[in-house]
């Protein structure tokens, strides 16, 4: 088998990096409902993909983040060895780092394998900023 030469999407998820705005309306508590429907990750112990809809709710503060890098950041897990609770502790870790919003909540909703299904929900209490600090057994960028 010959080694093809990366793709277009495989090079701009690798570049990619969360771009974080000003947020238009600071003044005003308003909530963003992000779904992304097709997340993936592998699995550190058998190397099986999982599959799972990533749901972030956040209040923004000062800033917000511009979807398309967020989307190119979310597949970046695509071939990282991570469990169900390390990716979405880890996504939220990042993005309270870099928002510092009023209130954030990450849900990461697995698909069944084993006939068994997850759903991981890492939320900051109250609108305070919750403690969260998750390590992965692989690179992804912020």
């Amino acid at each position: 088998m010959v080694d093809s030469p990366m793709k277009y999407g495989e090079k701009s998820i690798r570049k990619a990096r969360l771009e974080i705005w000003d947020n238009p309306n600071p003044e005003r508590d308003y909530e963003i409902v992000i779904n992304f429907a097709e997340f993936s990750c592998l699995c550190p112990r058998s190397g099986y993909p999982d599959f799972a809809a990533m749901n972030i709710t956040y209040v923004p503060d000062s800033k917000i983040v511009e979807l398309k890098s967020l989307k190119l950041y979310l597949n970046g897990f695509r071939d990282v060895y991570t469990s169900h609770e390390e990716s979405t502790n880890r996504i939220f870790s990042d993005l309270e780092k870099k928002l510092k919003p009023r209130f954030l909540e990450v849900i990461g909703d697995f698909n069944p394998r084993g006939n068994v299904k997850t759903v991981i929900r890492v939320s900051s209490a109250g609108g305070k900023k919750g403690k969260t600090k998750a390590k992965m057994s692989g690179k992804l960028p912020l």
